[in-house]
């Protein structure tokens, strides 16, 4: 079951038209990872580097919460009306569709009236702290591109910690802290995002602007990725440049906005005075309407599509790289070290795509009855079969490709890929026989030279 290719209509486009297009139509979003030229060796790819569309990251991810019992209605209970605290003969039943307010009601659609929320248990055993962690979980590494948006059914809580975790929930970090009193709830000075800079972006801050009470038109939780980018980007996030420029060349920037969890610590529900009114308990309780989460699959600068199958997000990875984050070069592409993609030199960046191991290059090619000219390398794996038309083996010389598995050379020319001189091959090549020494060196070094130095046409030794 394929769900969401993270490729827009106009990506897709992109992508099938890529043959016709020397560079993306939005260098900006990167949503091309390669695209065939014309050189005088003939049809090559080039590549670049590349990453998912950006999309609604709540659709693929599980959710979990600490206490599993907190969610109201197991037993029925009755609780305040949002609008009036003194109004309590709502009722919370997990029995009754109708009355029912489980966790996934957090990330439906929102699209009916009334809204429909998750709901917790009332604070019923005050003084006991009611307090709930609410745990998103992607079984993979993402990146954000847009503000975490929490929207309350119930009034904002008077304490709460968003928190990450790169490593999958094994070790947390806060992302930020929200009070209505910060020094007091957390020991921290209140700041919001506009008091930071280029410089402090990373900063950790306690936020006082969305922890207004016991309101009913108070009712979001941000948390601010675009201010943020905005440091590096611009107000109308319009340079986009300079940010990908710092995403590239500082990693704990990068990893600022790069998650495989979230956490949501509600620590304390909106009272809207200094003390509890111990007399109406069914008035303090958690309801999240919705949560807003956007970002994209963190694939390395490697993929421009992210698959979800088997209630698991993978990569669909490109040069020559796999991994759940593309992040390792596949067998027999391994002529040197793996390395993320780049975005730098704009506006195309930089693939570092995996090359081919010396190994499986270098050795004399095996022939197999069918074709001759042909080694056991590209026979090995049928997607590889395509000799004189891979990737990175191509025709040498004015080779023609033949059937896409044999290179048909020029009278002067032979080798599996056209890449030596047939005088060579019968040891005539002196000075005697007019034809000069071969103009290019072993085929497996020079494959590796060209990668490695980004040559357009092959080195002459």
């Amino acid at each position: 079951m394929y769900l969401s290719r993270f490729l827009s209509i106009h990506a897709l486009w992109v992508t099938v038209s890529s043959v016709m297009q020397p560079y993306p139509l939005v260098w900006g979003h990167y949503d091309l990872c390669k695209t065939q030229i014309y050189t005088e060796e003939g049809k090559v790819w080039d590549y670049m580097a590349c990453q998912p569309e950006s999309t609604d990251m709540t659709k693929y991810l599980k959710v979990k919460l600490d206490p599993p019992d907190i969610t109201c209605g197991d037993p029925p209970e009755t609780f305040c009306a949002m609008g009036n605290p003194y109004m309590c003969n709502n009722e919370c039943d997990a029995s009754t569709p109708e009355l029912a307010h489980p966790p996934e009601l957090m990330f439906d659609f929102e699209g009916r009236h009334p809204s429909t929320f998750w709901q917790s248990a009332t604070w019923k055993e005050y003084p006991k702290p009611l307090q709930v962690n609410i745990t998103l979980s992607w079984s993979k590494t993402i990146e954000l591109t847009d503000n975490i948006v929490i929207t309350f059914e119930s009034g904002r809580p008077d304490q709460m910690i968003l928190e990450k975790s790169l490593d999958y929930g094994r070790t947390w970090q806060p992302y930020q802290y929200y009070a209505t009193d910060c020094l007091d709830a957390f020991h921290m000075d209140p700041k919001s995002v506009k008091d930071l800079s280029q410089h402090t972006v990373l900063e950790i801050i306690c936020t006082e602007e969305y922890s207004t009470g016991y309101t009913t038109n108070s009712k979001i939780i941000h948390f601010e990725i675009k201010d943020r980018f905005a440091f590096f980007a611009g107000p109308r996030l319009r340079n986009m440049a300079s940010l990908y420029g710092q995403l590239d060349t500082t990693k704990k920037l990068r990893d600022f906005f790069t998650v495989t969890d979230l956490r949501i610590r509600l620590l304390r529900p909106a009272v809207g005075e200094i003390f509890v009114d111990e007399l109406h308990l069914a008035r303090y309780f958690y309801a999240i309407s919705d949560i807003k989460v956007r970002g994209r699959c963190k694939c390395n600068l490697h993929a421009t599509v992210c698959v979800y199958d088997n209630s698991k997000l993978t990569c669909e990875c490109e040069h020559n790289t796999t991994g759940p984050d593309c992040g390792k070069c596949k067998k027999n592409y391994q002529g040197r070290p793996w390395s993320p993609g780049s975005y730098l030199p704009i506006p195309k960046g930089t693939a570092n795509t995996c090359i081919p191991s010396i190994s499986s290059i270098g050795n004399p090619p095996k022939f197999n009855r069918i074709w001759p000219n042909i080694s056991s390398l590209e026979v090995s794996n049928p997607k590889q079969a395509n000799v004189c038309d891979n990737e990175l083996l191509h025709c040498q010389n004015g080779g023609t490709c033949h059937n896409n598995v044999r290179c048909l050379c020029p009278a002067a020319y032979t080798g599996i890929l056209c890449e030596k001189l047939r005088c060579e091959e019968a040891g005539s090549c002196g000075s005697d026989s007019g034809q000069g020494a071969p103009p290019h060196g072993s085929p497996a070094l020079l494959l590796l030279l060209t990668t490695l130095l980004g040559t357009a046409s092959p080195l002459v030794f």
